[in-house]
């Protein structure tokens, strides 16, 4: 028994030694995935974060860490975030370097803890529509709703949330009297329970967090992801489709297919793309385009005009349906059908053009006497011949002129049978006779 003992004792030396020198042995390695949100908030940065908070939770990370600095951007991708990071297993941490504003400090709201650089600023979130005109009552009790619960959800303050996105709560002490919006500084926010604290770097962060030792990865954004992003910016949005209309038009004008057909396809190839790949829309929206395209062509060989209706109908909705926001796709197509009408004038006004692909489907030759053709015969060998009516001639009846019949036609008086004419005009099978006066028969 003794020995037994003594064995155990000697084994629990052991590993309490190997648990001191090994310290995984101890505990887990903590797994923290650092994330960027940059820029324009917009539908293609919802699609990189839910990948990213993907990622994160099937590799079981212990915290995610969203690094803001963004001026802010759409409101509904900025619900679909703020949607994501609510739902994620995983601790969320906001760390504004720089700048959380607008649909940034609604994002930031939306995460469990938020710590900010000396210089940081946190606010200013009225909601605007596409035009960058402040929104309707509609809208605007939305959004304040939504930065109400987004304060709430983390035990913070409802009234700067909503400081943030109407001018008319008064905040002097913060330098948000009534009139203006808030915008919170670093010092501002830690003092309102905006924020967990002031960090002066990355370090200093991963310290109070407790992750200094911590397995740190990040995520990036793809190439396609940061193309999609682009794309799908709104102010992108018009001047790709007005690319394309231009690009088109100018085609329509020149001869076979060239630099101008591929640059307008382009546009139109790389609109669709970058909504498809940021997640706002589905290969549905492109197989309508295409349908559209397809019966506008068909309109060309087939009568009737219903086709054509409908192809450019399937066009146009396809836009919408891959849009998401029919306000914005309505003012981006004027913008690119105005653009383009001014360029169908300039080539037609201006520059004399016509299109050459109307120029294969319709017949725009014409058989002009200047040209040399003639429906028939000219006569011109009867000028000033004479001859005699064989039929009274009212004004038009049958003459005999150099022993041959000729249908002939006066000038408008009447001639009576066997009165003797004189051939005055020949235009084509048309012979016009004159009544030669009895003075000079």
């Amino acid at each position: 028994m003794k020995i037994w003992r003594g064995l155990s004792v000697l084994l629990f030396g052991l590993l309490l030694i190997v648990s001191f020198l090994v310290p995984g042995a101890s505990a887990k390695e903590k797994i923290v995935y650092q994330v960027p949100i940059q820029e324009t908030v917009e539908k293609g940065l919802a699609a990189f974060l839910q990948r990213a908070l993907s990622i994160a939770e099937e590799n079981n990370a212990d915290l995610v860490i969203f690094e803001v600095n963004t001026p802010g951007g759409a409101v509904d991708a900025a619900g679909e975030i703020a949607k994501l990071l609510s739902n994620s297993s995983v601790k969320t941490v906001a760390y504004v370097n720089n700048r959380a504003l607008s649909a940034g400090a609604y994002i930031s709201l939306s995460a469990d803890e938020i710590y900010m650089v000396p210089s940081a600023t946190m606010g200013s979130a009225a909601v605007i529509d596409s035009s960058g005109n402040a929104a309707g009552k509609k809208a605007e009790s939305y959004w304040l709703a939504a930065m109400k619960t987004a304060a709430e959800q983390n035990g913070r303050d409802p009234i700067y949330a909503q400081a943030m996105a109407d001018e008319d709560i008064d905040l002097p002490k913060y330098g948000a009297e009534k009139g203006k919006l808030l915008t919170l500084t670093a010092d501002q926010a830690k003092k309102a329970g905006y924020s967990e604290g002031t960090v002066s770097g990355k370090a200093e962060l991963y310290s109070i967090l407790g992750v200094e030792d911590a397995d740190i990865r990040t995520i990036e954004e793809s190439f396609p992801e940061k193309l999609a992003r682009f794309l799908t910016n709104p102010f992108v949005i018009p001047i790709l489709l007005t690319i394309a209309g231009i690009g088109i038009v100018v085609e329509l004008f020149s001869p076979g297919f060239g630099i101008p057909g591929f640059i307008g396809i382009t546009g139109l190839v790389l609109f669709f793309y970058g909504h498809l790949v940021a997640g706002i829309t589905g290969y549905e929206s492109l197989a309508l385009f295409i349908l559209g395209v397809i019966l506008v062509l068909l309109e060309f060989f087939l009568p009737g005009g219903i086709i054509g209706v409908l192809g450019f109908s399937a066009i146009i909705g396809s836009l919408f349906l891959a849009s998401e926001d029919p306000v914005h796709m309505t003012i981006s197509l004027l913008i690119a059908i105005t653009a383009s009408i001014l360029v169908s004038i300039l080539f037609v006004k201006v520059l004399g053009k016509k299109m050459n692909f109307f120029r294969k489907m319709i017949l725009t030759d014409a058989t002009k006497t200047e040209q040399g053709y003639v429906s028939s015969p000219n006569r011109l060998e009867l000028l000033g011949v004479e001859g005699k009516a064989m039929t009274d001639l009212r004004p038009s009846g049958t003459a005999l002129i150099n022993d041959e019949r000729v249908d002939v036609v006066t000038e408008g008086s009447f001639i009576s049978k066997g009165t003797s004419i004189k051939v005055v005009k020949a235009e084509g099978s048309r012979v016009v006779v004159r009544q030669i006066p009895e003075s000079n028969q």
